[in-house]
């Protein structure tokens, strides 16, 4: 596990995306995993994401947005939009989304200033 330095001009957003998968159709969700990655990155207000998952299939995804208003054009994305379907369907038993604004952030790595 590793963590992103995250200290952005505040106030900027996270989306915390927690999720407990299925086992069903593992090959399609990772590379539309890979491919939502790669999507989000182009978005407006896009700055940056991380993303943990056990072994029991329960994972936590962050990313990182300057603006509500870019976190809900993310969210309206036609392409997005059907990989929540899919989601829906196939890949999540359970999940929750929490938006949270940041106020204040810190940053500290040992040897580095």
């Amino acid at each position: 596990m590793f963590f992103m330095k995250t200290n952005f001009p505040t106030p900027y957003y996270a989306v915390i995306f927690t999720s407990k998968r299925s086992e069903e159709d593992t090959n399609s969700y990772q590379n539309t995993a890979f491919k939502m990655s790669n999507l989000a990155v182009q978005q407006s207000g896009y700055l940056g994401q991380e993303s943990y998952r056990n072994e029991n299939g329960k994972g936590v995804t962050i990313s990182y947005w300057q603006s509500l208003e870019d976190i809900q054009k993310w969210k309206e994305n036609i392409t997005h939009q059907q990989a929540q379907k899919k989601g829906k369907s196939t890949w999540y038993e359970e999940y929750n989304i929490q938006i949270a604004k940041v106020e204040k952030s810190y940053f500290y790595k040992k040897g580095q200033k």
